[in-house]
């Protein structure tokens, strides 16, 4: 038997556990900010992911993630399909000296892979049928989740052109947040835009679960426990908290009232924006992130509204643009003296890194987009992708479930 290291093993299977928590926490805070005749569904397109995400990540989605290369580095190779070779005595070491099961870290992986297509179904709010988005969620990982962990994070193209994602700006926000806007786009806007949210208790729930659980996708994404972990975990929660309260500012100064919703959904722009950047920069420049969140995120759902794009739940404005101002602002920022296996960015002497990021995220926002829109066709010749109008008139939640959040004549 091979002796592990206890202390990371343990330590990233809590970390394991902390990334899961955030699926049913972004289940809670989409269902809050649902109507009330689409909160279950809405909720049950975020739990379903937990079960059919992980049958597909044993069938192949961990083998072309992090096994081998096929075209170019595009994406990995079948050969640890079924989990083939992964067994009791399998190592993954990226620090040799503190060697983990490679069960825990394609358990870790895992985790990932379940939240980023549900974090797209906050866009398509009300609108979905459930079939349509059961294929949605299989093609969606197959053909852009899986290349761009492999490009990122399992050793593939980008990972060899010097591009760095952290924990999942690349790889998360930006492939989910402009797989969000080409839904919105496809299937256009809601018969009934004037629903309110129905539940701010379950939407500040959501929130404390999605930040409870974000220290696990930063921090855990060192992969070990040591001082970038430590810093990953401090600038996870310094961005979070500086995003938080800029946003409530600023649309207090706008609506000259201090909401609720205001301050948790900072909160989540933050945590999304510092995420590719976490364990490459410093305190102070996770402040500067944190604050240029909600600046940035703040205005593009101003411009959503204003160009009339109805992302229900705001997904390519918070996550989309979020993923994309924090992979720039680590090409901005990234710091050798910080972790010396990261780069120096643009105010550190950088410039061709910060090139790298900035091209990388754009083709990435692109990619997602196109691919996205292209196999809504595809899946709307196999069914219909959006209800009908009668359908969506009843709320998803009877149309396609038969089962409601609230009990009968409540209000």
């Amino acid at each position: 038997m091979t002796n592990f290291d206890t202390g990371t093993t343990g330590f990233m299977i809590v970390a394991t556990a902390l990334v899961m928590i955030m699926t049913p926490g972004l289940a809670f805070f989409y269902g809050g900010l649902a109507g009330k005749k689409n909160v279950v569904g809405v909720m049950f397109q975020s739990f379903v992911s937990l079960g059919v995400s992980a049958v597909l990540w044993y069938v192949c989605g961990y083998s072309l993630s992090f096994s081998g290369d096929m075209c170019g580095g595009f994406i990995g190779n079948f050969d640890k399909a079924f989990f083939s070779g992964v067994n009791l005595n399998s190592v993954f070491a990226p620090n040799p000296d503190h060697p983990m099961p490679e069960f825990v870290f394609a358990a870790y992986q895992l985790m990932f892979a379940v939240i980023t297509p549900a974090l797209i179904t906050g866009a398509f709010a009300n609108r979905m049928g459930f079939k349509a988005y059961l294929i949605f969620l299989v093609l969606w990982q197959l053909l852009v989740y899986y290349p761009f962990a492999h490009m990122v994070w399992g050793g593939g193209l980008l990972a060899k052109w010097g591009v760095l994602d952290f924990a999942g700006g690349i790889v998360v926000h930006a492939t989910a947040g402009f797989a969000a806007l080409a839904t919105v786009f496809y299937l256009k806007d809601r018969r009934d835009k004037t629903s309110a949210n129905n539940n701010i208790p379950l939407i500040a729930i959501g929130t404390g679960l999605l930040w409870f659980g974000w220290y696990g996708f930063n921090a855990g994404s060192a992969l070990d426990v040591n001082n970038i972990t430590g810093q990953a975990f401090m600038n996870t929660n310094t961005a979070a908290a500086f995003a938080a309260v800029t946003w409530m500012i600023i649309d207090w100064m706008m609506t000259k009232k201090a909401k609720s919703v205001a301050f948790m959904t900072g909160a989540v722009a933050g945590l999304a924006t510092i995420t590719p950047a976490a364990g490459f920069v410093s305190l102070n420049a996770a402040v500067a992130i944190g604050i240029a969140a909600s600046i940035v995120c703040y205005g593009a759902c101003m411009l959503k509204n204003k160009m009339k794009w109805d992302d229900a739940l705001d997904v390519w404005g918070v996550h989309g643009m979020g993923g994309v101002t924090g992979v720039i602002l680590l090409g901005v920022f990234g710091s050798k003296i910080v972790n010396p296996a990261g780069a120096d960015g643009l105010m550190n002497g950088g410039g061709e890194f910060f090139v790298h990021q900035l091209a990388a995220v754009i083709g990435t926002c692109i990619y997602a987009f196109v691919i996205t829109y292209g196999m809504l066709i595809v899946i709307n010749m196999i069914t219909k992708v959006r209800v009908s109008e009668a359908d969506e008139d009843k709320g998803l939640d009877i149309s396609e479930h038969d089962e409601s959040a609230y009990a009968e004549g409540a209000h």
